[in-house]
């Protein structure tokens, strides 16, 4: 109940314009650009963000919402903005890491139009099977998919998202037969997993909570690093045998090439205090998130690394969504 309230609360938030200040110093508002509509998980992670940078910089933020062509109408626009200290874009996994690659022309450039700020959160992608499937780990999950004549089908949110390339990556791992079923979103996807429609599925934790959390489906395993705070129980896929497996979602905060230094650098000071923040990162970890704290560095170079180990495997799939 505390969960739903939250979220509920977090949901009117969506709504409002701006984020109130105690004590503004700039006349002019900081817009901050999400490329997802308002309401959602990555325009609440924003939202609540925002809301600690805000006192620290002494700024009012405005989210703006520009949805649309997997975050590419909101990064053209971004990069486009020349109003210096007074934009900041939400780049994630499709933006920076993806997109190059799934995309035959951009009217941005990834590596060149952006300048990292620091990195945001992660969304852990977990692997979940239907409660009709034999399987309760990764090893038993092996052992029936080999098992499987005709393989074993899994769905994903959609052609070139994160729950599929991470379920392509995942493919080519564990040597298993396995055929994508792609959807139009996680939310119909989870549901023919629930149906026993389809088998399996890779699936973000922001969405998969309420699932678990009601058995109607079981967890195999998580792609992260280390096991999710909020679902201690489930093991990562690397400890229990394919080492090194990690994937999931993840967002960075940038703002266009051109900024000068101590703006850079005045937000990236901001955005580490608000990640270290005690009841943001609590706030967080209620949407099922992580905070992924990263200096303008270390989000630069993540992002390289990430560019490289996707765009090798979307042009070995071959997926193109244009």
């Amino acid at each position: 109940m505390q969960r739903k309230h939250f979220l509920a609360t977090l949901a009117g938030l969506a709504l409002a314009t701006t984020l109130p200040l105690a004590h503004a110093q700039d006349s002019k508002p900081l817009e901050w650009v999400v490329g997802y509509a308002a309401g959602g998980g990555s325009d609440i992670v924003a939202r609540t963000i925002a809301e600690s940078m805000s006192a620290t910089l002494g700024r009012t933020i405005i989210i703006n919402n520009k949805p649309g062509a997997g975050t590419n109408i909101a990064a053209e626009y971004s990069a486009r903005n020349k109003d210096y200290g007074n934009l900041m874009f939400s780049a994630d996994f499709a933006t920076l890491a993806a997109n190059p690659f799934l995309f035959s022309k951009l009217a941005y450039n990834a590596e060149k139009d952006f300048q990292p700020v620091g990195l945001l959160v992660r969304f852990p992608m977990f692997l979940v099977v239907s409660n009709s499937v034999p399987a309760k780990n990764l090893k038993e999950f092996m052992a029936w998919a080999k098992g499987m004549p005709d393989g074993v089908n899994w769905a994903s949110a959609g052609p070139g998202s994160p729950h599929h390339l991470v379920g392509e990556l995942f493919r080519e791992q564990s040597g298993l037969k396995l055929t994508h079923v792609p959807y139009r979103g996680a939310a119909p996807a989870i549901q023919d997993v629930i149906g026993g429609q389809v088998s399996a599925m890779w699936i973000d934790s922001a969405t998969v909570y309420p699932f678990l959390a009601g058995n109607k489906v079981r967890a195999i395993g998580v792609a992260s690093p280390q096991r999710v705070t909020t679902m201690p129980d489930v093991p990562t896929i690397s400890e229990q045998g394919l080492q090194g497996f990690e994937g999931f979602a993840w967002q960075g905060l940038v703002v266009p090439t051109g900024a000068p230094a101590d703006v850079v650098a005045n937000f990236s000071k901001a955005l580490q205090t608000a990640l270290a923040d005690t009841r943001t990162k609590a706030r967080l970890q209620a949407l099922g998130v992580e905070p992924m704290p990263g200096t303008a560095a270390q989000m630069g170079g993540f992002a390289r690394t990430e560019r490289e180990k996707w765009g090798r495997v979307i042009t070995k799939v071959g997926v193109k969504l244009d």
